[in-house]
């Protein structure tokens, strides 16, 4: 085979690899989401690290499987209703790590007052065994507001400049 062959087909492998851990991590961030959409909460623990940080900002903070076990478990007292719908998935990887965004919007329920949701998720992930998985999550909340308030008003107009 000649090198140039040999050139082509090694750029070829190395951008499949690229694509399919690209998919795979998408995969991840879109199992972490149906996870919370059919209250199967118990199953995200194993989305991540076993050393994972989780900061959510005002929502909570975990660090290692056993607070994210407490803390997942716990979204259920929280909200009697949720339902999250990510959009933007941007991602960079570099071998067995990576890092990734995304956008967030809900629609949850809490004490009964429904809510509308907008944040950003940044995230970092590493490969363990073949398999991708979170390494840290950030939640960046927008705005969290009651539905009969609306998001429209000129103050949080003004907090998204």
């Amino acid at each position: 085979m000649s090198q140039d062959v040999e050139a082509r087909l090694q750029a070829l492998e190395a951008k499949v690899q690229d694509l399919s851990d690209r998919e795979a991590i998408r995969s991840l961030r879109f199992r972490y989401h149906e996870c919370i959409n059919s209250e199967t909460v118990d199953a995200i623990p194993d989305l991540f690290t076993d050393d994972a940080v989780l900061d959510f900002d005002y929502l909570g903070q975990a660090r290692g499987r056993d607070e994210l076990i407490a803390f997942f478990g716990g979204v259920e007292s929280l909200l009697s209703f949720v339902k999250q719908f990510v959009h933007n998935h941007a991602l960079d990887v570099d071998g067995d790590t990576g890092t990734g965004y995304a956008y967030l919007e809900a629609k949850t329920i809490s004490g009964g007052e429904a809510y509308f949701v907008a944040a950003r998720y940044d995230d970092e992930y590493v490969r363990q065994d073949g398999v991708w998985k979170f390494k840290k999550m950030s939640l960046t909340p927008y705005f969290t507001v009651p539905f009969k308030e609306g998001w429209a008003q000129e103050d949080r107009l003004k907090m998204g400049r």
